[in-house]
């Protein structure tokens, strides 16, 4: 049986961009994410970094946001990469991608930087994922990023990443880095609608440093 209701209501939403309502144009019209006013918000200062980097930091800015919600103080997201790039969380790749948010490399730092334990779940129903969450612990987990639109058939499953703030026993509230209102920040899905997209991984985050 599922837990009972428990939801994490003040945890703070990011873009993985500048803007909440500069996704839309970047994610459907293909926009120059440096045309929003505020891509300079994360530490960014070179345009072609920035937009190479931050359509692939859903991890970091799921990361950022805990962070905030426990207030650990960190540096901006772009130092945070730094950082991460150093411990093997991202690797460039010979053909110019990218592999990586890595899981365990990812736990490793975090554990370390913040004080903070991560459980490194690569095989597990999201039911019993979502079970984790309690007064200490949010969670990230893999989903396609055509989760910005659940009400349509999808593709594939994963490729990226979500925080989830909140659990009942019918499904999860989220916030999505790369969502488009009304599916950005606080979204309530059930699970069967979860699992179209779900990947089968994920991590908890749960604060132990106090």
């Amino acid at each position: 049986m599922n837990p009972p209701t428990l939801r994490h209501t003040d945890v703070p939403y990011y873009t993985q961009w500048g803007s909440p309502d500069w996704v839309r144009h970047i994610v459907e019209q293909q926009g120059d994410p440096c045309d929003d006013p505020y891509w300079q918000r994360s530490g960014f200062a070179d345009p072609e970094r920035y937009r190479f980097w931050a359509k692939r930091l859903c991890g970091l800015t799921c990361l950022e946001s805990a962070l905030d919600y426990w207030g650990i103080e960190h540096a901006p997201r772009a130092a945070l990469l730094d950082e991460a790039l150093c411990r093997g969380v991202y690797r460039l790749r010979d053909d110019g991608g990218v592999d990586g948010l890595i899981y365990r490399p990812f736990a490793d730092w975090i554990g370390e930087a913040f004080g903070i334990q991560i459980e490194v779940l690569p095989q597990a129903p999201l039911d019993e994922i979502a079970a984790r969450i309690d007064g200490d612990t949010l969670a990230i987990v893999s989903v396609s990023p055509e989760i910005r639109y659940p009400e349509r058939p999808n593709q594939r499953q994963g490729g990226h990443l979500i925080q989830l703030h909140g659990r009942d026993r019918g499904g999860v509230w989220f916030h999505n880095p790369s969502g488009i209102a009304p599916h950005q920040a606080d979204v309530y899905l059930p699970f069967a609608t979860m699992a179209r997209f779900y990947a089968g991984r994920g991590m908890t985050l749960t604060r132990i440093a106090r």
